[in-house]
């Protein structure tokens, strides 16, 4: 396609308008149902995969990525495989590489400190109230493949597993023609993966939610995919834990016309690039300043590799609204609830406090969504398509687990206990009530049924 004849426009809202409501909910809307080909095929290699173990992870691993073999051994990536892959790296790559996983390490170690330790107390009649906090056995994590590698991928889903002390992080990565990138396979030996191997779609996700003779059973997994991976993560989720069920990547752009428009058009262009789907939207209480983002994205987009995707994103997704405020700018935010958030001001601190919702903030003309995704520290896995009311980014407390710890006094049984029976007589469960009945000094004797 000649990129001259490309345009992006994206649809430009006022919140003055009577008509915004609409128009609005319109241009958010975006189904996550999964098609039912898709659906049904899904259900076929989960089945298969759970009768058939690594015969049927061969079968389809050759089907859809075209490695041959005979041997679910050999789609196994050696650790010596992984070391040889960080020492090819050009120079420059390498240390850009251990440089963001030394930052993603660092802010998760810090997470931990902060919310992912265990702790209890002694209450007035000495009994030990507390939590225990322990790391799950075994996870697996899904890296994508295919039209792209992601090795950001592998350093945001590995290292908080890693740093939250996960025994053995298991990666599976679709590798088509058996083509194995480099630099995903460096990351995986820079972030701690214990075992790896070439295997991509819902067979993945089956083998590590059922186990087979080769690719173990796993308590967990996260990461992203494509519709069959997402179909197959909802499907096995009971059996496994889950991270969450992914949409289309989101950026939402609050700018009060501080930052050079070629800025905003560029971060605009940054998750536009992602896929058709994407959506990207820009928030702003002047007219003016909206006018030039447009002009910039008219004049940065023909030099874009990806400008057919950019350009489709936009115009299908995409949108440019004026709002009466900033303050009406971060209302329509919060009901948004968007993946990536940057708040290009001058006076970021000025408006966060009323950011309700977000998976993450990006404050400030300089803190481009770009960094987050790579190196800033924080995880670049984010709840999407509004989930962020109520969910949270990926973290160490994703990869941990929490037990209760009581221990109840001599002392301490007496008040509890006649409490306890009181409530369990309530609900007629009479066992309940006797075994706290029998620690009590004197003993009562048994009530009876109501």
């Amino acid at each position: 396609m000649d990129s001259t004849a490309l345009h992006a426009k994206p649809l430009q809202l006022s919140t003055f308008e009577p008509g915004f409501e609409a128009a609005f909910a319109a241009r958010l809307h975006w189904s996550a149902d999964t098609d039912a080909a898709i659906e049904q095929r899904v259900a076929e290699i989960l089945a298969d995969v759970q009768k058939r173990g690594d015969a049927a992870v061969l079968d389809y691993t050759q089907r859809f990525d075209g490695l041959q073999g005979t041997d679910v051994k050999a789609l196994e990536i050696t650790q010596a495989e992984l070391k040889a892959a960080l020492d090819s790296l050009p120079a420059a790559q390498r240390e850009a590489l251990q440089a963001a996983a030394a930052r993603v390490r660092k802010y998760h170690e810090a997470q931990k400190k902060a919310s992912g330790e265990s702790w209890s107390y002694r209450d007035e009649d000495g009994s030990l109230l507390g939590q225990k906090v322990t790391p799950l056995d075994r996870v697996g994590i899904y890296v994508p493949g295919g039209k792209a590698a992601y090795p950001s991928s592998v350093l945001m889903n590995a290292i908080p597993a890693h740093v939250a002390g996960v025994q053995e992080i298991i990666m599976v990565v679709p590798t088509p023609q058996g083509v194995r990138n480099p630099l995903v396979l460096a990351a995986a030996c820079v972030a701690g993966v214990s075992r790896a191997f070439t295997v991509g779609g819902a067979q993945a996700v089956a083998a590590l939610a059922y186990g087979t003779a080769t690719i173990p059973k796993v308590d967990k997994i996260t990461g992203p995919g494509n519709a069959y991976v997402a179909s197959a993560k909802k499907r096995v989720f009971g059996t496994v834990g889950i991270d969450m069920i992914a949409g289309p990547s989101e950026i939402l752009v609050l700018a009060d016309g501080s930052t050079p428009a070629e800025w905003v058009a560029m971060d605009l262009f940054s998750q536009a690039e992602h896929d058709e789907l994407a959506q990207s939207i820009l928030l702003c209480p002047d007219a003016a300043y909206i006018a030039e983002v447009q002009a910039a994205i008219d004049r940065l987009l023909p030099s874009m590799p990806r400008r057919e995707i950019i350009a489709k994103s936009l115009n299908d997704r995409g949108a440019l609204i004026l709002t009466r405020s900033m303050e009406e700018a971060c209302a329509i935010s919060n009901r948004i609830a968007p993946e990536h958030l940057e708040v290009s001001s001058s006076e970021p601190h000025r408006w966060e406090p009323l950011l309700r919702h977000a998976g993450a903030i990006f404050m400030g003309a300089f803190t481009s969504e770009s960094l987050g995704d790579y190196c800033a520290g924080p995880n670049h896995v984010l709840p999407t398509s509004g989930t962020a009311r109520f969910s949270s980014p990926l973290g160490v407390y994703d990869f941990q687990k929490r037990s209760s710890l009581i221990e109840v006094s001599e002392a301490g049984a007496q008040p509890l206990g006649r409490i306890a029976a009181e409530l369990a007589y309530g609900e007629g469960l009479q066992a309940h009530a006797r075994a706290a009945e029998l620690r009590l000094n004197p003993v009562p004797p048994m009530r009876e049924p109501t």
